[in-house]
């Protein structure tokens, strides 16, 4: 049987944590995921928290370090306005920093809204986790997530994390031919 993924979900909104309106960051996260990796299996780690540098900070520590998260994903907080600080604490804690990632995600939100230039997305690798920033809002969590996803299984394969296999008709995960294992059964 092959390690479980553990995937740590985070939504940074002060509206949402304090009750003012429900989370759906975290709930469409979590579908996006199930429908597209068949395997292995995903024990996640939820998180609804408020826009606070040093809480989101130590959210990323704890899942990175202490649950031993192979991929972090961050919803809310990655725009202009003064109580957006997601990108501020995924780089304080970051080892490594994935331009890409962000280019990529700005990339395809600009096929959606011209507002994308305001993003401040990004993706960085702490110890054995890949943290990707995401934007907020269900529908831009979705298609950015369609949009760079293709990428993740060999970056945690490359950072030490289990082999993902995902659903080729929604995501078709790319690795070189010498990282590819036959399908399992």
């Amino acid at each position: 049987m092959s390690e479980a993924l553990i995937v740590g979900v985070v939504s940074a909104s002060d509206r949402a944590a304090g009750g003012v309106y429900r989370d759906e960051g975290i709930p469409a996260l979590k579908d996006w995921l199930g429908k597209v990796i068949v395997s292995p299996h995903i024990v996640y780690e939820e998180r609804l928290i408020p826009d606070e540098q040093a809480l989101i900070e130590s959210t990323l520590v704890e899942l990175a370090d202490v649950r031993g998260c192979h991929l972090v994903l961050t919803t809310g907080g990655t725009g202009p306005a003064p109580r957006d600080v997601t990108p501020e604490a995924t780089l304080a804690v970051a080892d490594k920093v994935l331009p890409g990632f962000g280019e990529q995600m700005r990339a395809v939100s600009l096929k959606y809204v011209p507002t994308a230039i305001l993003s401040r997305q990004l993706a960085v690798v702490r110890r054995q986790a890949l943290i990707i920033n995401l934007p907020g809002q269900p529908k831009a969590i979705k298609e950015t997530l369609d949009g760079v996803f293709a990428a993740v299984p060999y970056c945690i394969d490359l950072i030490g994390g289990p082999y993902i296999e995902t659903d080729d008709a929604l995501v078709k995960s790319f690795r070189p031919k010498s990282a590819q294992r036959p399908k399992s059964a």
